[in-house]
C-alpha cells in the first residue's frame, strides 16, 4: 500500500501516517519556479515580488489574509492552452475553480470559453460580457429556472446529467421555441487515482449516466428522439488533480466505442466528444504536471488512434482545464500572529485566516508549500504546521512544512498554488471576512473582488 499523500488528498485507501512529510529544502529562501506564479520573484532585499510589486507594498495596499494574482501569469497559461489544442479543439475554461468578472474579460480576450455549472456563474460569466454560445453548463441537478435562462440566452451547450434532465430540457426548450445543443455526461468506469470526493467516472457517485448495462446508450436513444434536443456528442470527466494520462485513455476509448454503437444503431456519428478536465498542478515540489502541448499530443494521439480503430471520423475534442489554468497563477498572502512552539513535535504558526479561505487542507487533507516572503532568513529549518484563527482543531493551512526556525509574529507568509478552489469555497466560518483578491501586473496592483466588510455580512442579517 502506498505511503505517499496525492496532491489533492491521500490516495483512495491510503492512510497517511504522522510523520509522511519529507526532510527540508537545502535552501529555504528559494523559490520553487514549479510551484509559485511566473513572475515572482525575491528581491536583493529579500521581499517576494510578483508583477513588479513587493509584498509589503502589497499588504500595505489591501492588507491581509489576500489571493494574489499574477495577471500575466494568468493569461499566458491560457495563450498555452489554447495553442496546444489549436483551431480543430475548444479550450472550455472551468469556472469552478474561480470566477469573477475580471477572470471572464480575460478569458474572453484570450481566446477560452468558459465551463459554468450554476446559475450564479452563469450571470456572472453573462455580466462580464462572455457570449453565451461560448458557454457551456454543466450540473447534476440544475433547476428549471436555470435551464430556462441558459436556453433563454442561448448557451452552446448543455450537459446533461441524468434521464430527467433530458426530459426537462427538451420540454423547456420546445416550449421556447428552441433546439437546445446538447451533450450527455457518461461515467465511464475508470477510477481516478485523486481523492474519492473528486474523482468523477467510477460508477458509484452523483454525475453522469453510467456506461454500464446500456443505460448511456438508452440516453442516447431518448435524446435523439427529442424535438427540442441537439445531440451534438458526450462528455466524460473522470476527476481532478490529475498526472497520469492512462485514465484518460481508457476514458478514451470507452466513449469512442460509444459513439462507434451510436452510429451502428442510429445511423449518426456524433461531432464532438468532450474529455473533460482535472489536470494537475504542482503543489509541492514533489510533484511533476504536465505541459499543455504535452496533453494536448496524448489526448489526440488517444483518440486518433481509437477512432480509426473504430471506422469513425475524429470528432472535435473538447478540454475543461480549469484548476490547470488559475491554480498556479496565485498565492495567498498572511501575516503571521502567533507562534507556538511544541517541544519534540513542531511548531505551530498561527496565521490571520485559515479554513475560511483555504478549506482545502481540512477537506481534502491537501498539500501545499509555503514561505517567509517579508525577507530571508539563515535560521535552520523548522518543522511548523501553519494553522488559522478558527475556533477548530482541524483549521490546518499547510500540515507539514518548514520555515525557518526565527519566524516571528508579524511576518509575512505565503502559501502558492491557490487560484483555484480557494476562494471559490471560501466560507464566513466564525464571521470571517472573505479575503479580496487582487490582480497584480507590470508594477500595478488591482482589486478584482474585494474584501467583504461587516457590512456585507450583517446584511443578509434580517432578524
Amino acid at each position: 500500500m502506498s505511503r505517499s499523500a496525492h496532491p489533492a488528498g491521500p490516495r483512495h485507501a491510503d492512510v497517511l501516517p504522522e510523520g509522511h512529510y519529507s526532510g527540508p529544502p537545502a535552501d529555504l529562501n528559494r523559490l520553487d519556479p514549479k510551484v509559485w506564479a511566473r513572475t515572482v520573484r525575491r528581491n536583493d532585499e529579500g521581499l517576494v515580488t510578483v508583477g513588479g510589486l513587493t509584498v509589503e507594498e502589497i499588504r500595505q495596499q489591501v492588507g491581509t489574509p489576500a489571493y494574489i494574482l499574477d495577471e500575466a501569469d494568468f493569461r499566458a497559461r491560457c495563450r498555452a492552452w489554447v495553442d496546444a489544442f489549436g483551431a480543430d479543439a475548444d479550450v472550455f475554461y472551468a469556472g469552478k475553480a474561480f470566477l469573477s468578472r475580471a477572470i471572464v474579460r480575460w478569458l474572453k480576450e484570450e481566446g477560452l470559453n468558459l465551463d459554468v455549472c450554476s446559475g450564479g456563474e452563469l450571470a456572472t460569466a453573462l455580466s462580464a460580457g462572455m457570449p453565451a454560445e461560448r458557454i457551456a453548463f454543466h450540473g447534476n441537478n440544475k433547476s428549471p429556472e436555470e435551464i430556462e435562462r441558459a436556453v433563454s440566452v442561448g448557451v452552446g451547450r448543455i450537459v446533461l446529467d441524468s434521464f430527467q434532465e433530458i426530459v426537462r430540457v427538451a420540454h423547456i426548450a420546445q416550449s421556447l421555441g428552441k433546439r437546445q445543443r446538447v451533450q450527455i455526461r457518461v461515467t465511464v468506469g475508470v477510477e481516478a487515482h485523486t481523492h474519492e470526493f473528486i474523482a468523477t467516472a467510477h460508477e458509484d457517485q452523483k454525475f453522469g449516466i453510467a456506461l454500464a448495462g446500456g443505460q448511456a446508450a438508452e440516453a442516447v436513444r431518448r435524446a435523439l428522439r427529442l424535438d427540442g434536443l441537439e445531440l451534438i456528442g458526450i462528455h466524460s470527466h473522470i476527476g481532478s488533480q490529475i498526472f497520469d494520462m492512462a485514465g484518460f485513455e481508457v476514458s478514451a476509448r470507452r466513449v469512442v466505442q460509444l459513439l462507434a454503437e451510436v452510429r451502428d444503431e442510429h445511423g449518426v456519428e456524433l461531432p464532438e466528444i468532450d474529455l473533460g478536465g482535472g489536470l494537475g498542478i504542482a503543489y509541492t515540489s514533489a510533484d511533476d504536471p504536465r505541459e499543455p502541448h504535452d496533453i494536448a499530443k496524448a489526448l489526440n494521439e488517444i483518440v486518433g488512434r481509437e477512432c480509426e480503430a473504430a471506422g469513425l471520423r475524429t470528432p472535435r475534442i473538447s478540454v475543461e482545464p480549469g484548476r490547470a489554468i488559475v491554480g498556479p497563477t496565485a498565492f495567498t498572502l498572511y501575516e503571521v500572529g502567533t507562534v507556538k512552539p511544541l517541544e519534540g513535535l513542531r511548531t505551530y504558526v498561527s496565521v490571520d485566516g485559515g479554513m475560511s479561505d483555504n478549506i482545502r487542507t481540512a477537506l481534502y487533507d491537501a498539500e501545499y508549500s509555503v514561505a517567509l516572503v517579508s525577507r530571508t532568513s539563515d535560521a535552520e529549518p523548522m518543522l511548523s504546521r501553519v494553522v488559522g484563527k478558527h475556533c477548530e482543531s482541524g483549521d490546518i493551512v499547510v500540515r507539514d512544512a518548514f520555515l525557518p526556525a526565527d519566524v516571528a509574529p508579524g511576518d509575512l507568509i505565503a502559501v502558492p498554488a491557490t487560484g483555484a478552489y480557494c476562494r471559490s469555497m471560501a466560507n464566513n466560518y466564525n464571521h470571517a471576512l472573505r479575503p479580496p483578491v487582487v490582480a497584480v501586473r507590470d508594477g500595478e496592483a488591482r482589486v478584482i473582488v474585494r474584501r467583504e466588510t461587516e457590512e456585507d455580512l450583517l446584511r443578509l442579517d434580517v432578524g
